[in-house]
């Protein structure tokens, strides 16, 4: 059974910063792309950053690119999203998805859509204050 985990969340004020983990077990962890959405109050849920599993290659959506960094450690098999100069939109659940890779070149054409990922964690809170 696979399971993600995410842990990191809190309350914070703005341009202060975060850490996120999520860590993943009953998968092949080092095969799988891995990725972070969030959902706002009211709002759908969005893209905000992934990482393919080589490691080689990371995506941001515009709204955090220069402020958040995914990373992964393989031997941990947890992934993580550092969140700098967090502002008051960044504020949402945040969740953590995974999935392994088909090896079919198709995963950096789909990579910010839900439902490429087969396994989710069950979420986060990030509250930023104004």
């Amino acid at each position: 059974q696979v399971q993600l985990v995410e842990s990191g969340g809190g309350y914070v004020q703005t341009r202060n910063s975060l850490k996120l983990s999520c860590g993943a077990s009953g998968l092949i962890f080092s095969s799988a792309n891995v990725a972070w959405f969030r959902r706002g109050s009211g709002k759908e849920r969005e893209f905000v950053a992934a990482l393919t599993y080589t490691g080689g290659s990371t995506f941001y959506a515009d709204s955090v690119k220069g402020r958040f960094t995914i990373s992964r450690d393989n031997a941990k098999t947890t992934v993580f999203l550092e969140m700098n100069s967090l502002k008051p939109e960044d504020s949402a659940v945040y969740y953590c998805a995974a999935d392994i890779d088909k090896h079919s070149g198709i995963y950096y054409y789909v990579r910010d859509k839900d439902e490429t990922y087969t396994y989710w964690g069950q979420g986060t809170q990030v509250t930023v204050s104004a």
